[in-house]
């Protein structure tokens, strides 16, 4: 697992990780569904595709989980299986992805919690011996 949770009083304060950019970007949005449900429980059954752009990786990884969370809200998707390419463009970022899940299923996915939003406070994208980002979930 590339993700954990961090301490935070109120809302859901995540660390996901990796050896790529894209593999800790995936591993963001694992943490954001396994936040809102049994991610376990979720069958890679049908692929959604995503493009979002960000002048800097911040923005990049806002769009990203914020565009996951809207299919979430929207059209009840829940994914657990992800593809992700990113590439330098002028100016920022874009991102490019694949997800696999299926609709949202109380009998069978267990709701875990209710996320409100993604937010920019305590956003970080880090590259070190490993790239890790952290971000909070308004709940």
């Amino acid at each position: 697992m590339g993700y954990r949770p961090l301490e935070h009083t109120s809302d859901a304060y995540l660390e996901a990780w990796g050896s790529s950019l894209e593999e800790a970007f995936e591993n963001a949005a694992k943490a954001l569904f396994d936040t809102m449900v049994e991610l376990e429980k979720v069958e890679a059954v049908s692929e959604d595709s995503f493009e979002v752009e960000g002048e800097d990786l911040e923005s990049l990884l806002y769009n990203w989980l914020e565009s996951l969370l809207i299919e979430f809200d929207s059209r009840g998707m829940v994914y657990r299986e992800f593809d992700v390419r990113i590439e330098r463009r002028d100016g920022g970022f874009r991102l490019s992805a694949r997800a696999k899940g299926e609709r949202f299923d109380l009998e069978r996915h267990r709701y875990k919690v209710g996320v409100k939003a993604v937010t920019y406070h305590l956003m970080k994208v880090e590259a070190d011996d490993t790239y890790r980002v952290r971000f909070l979930l308004d709940i």
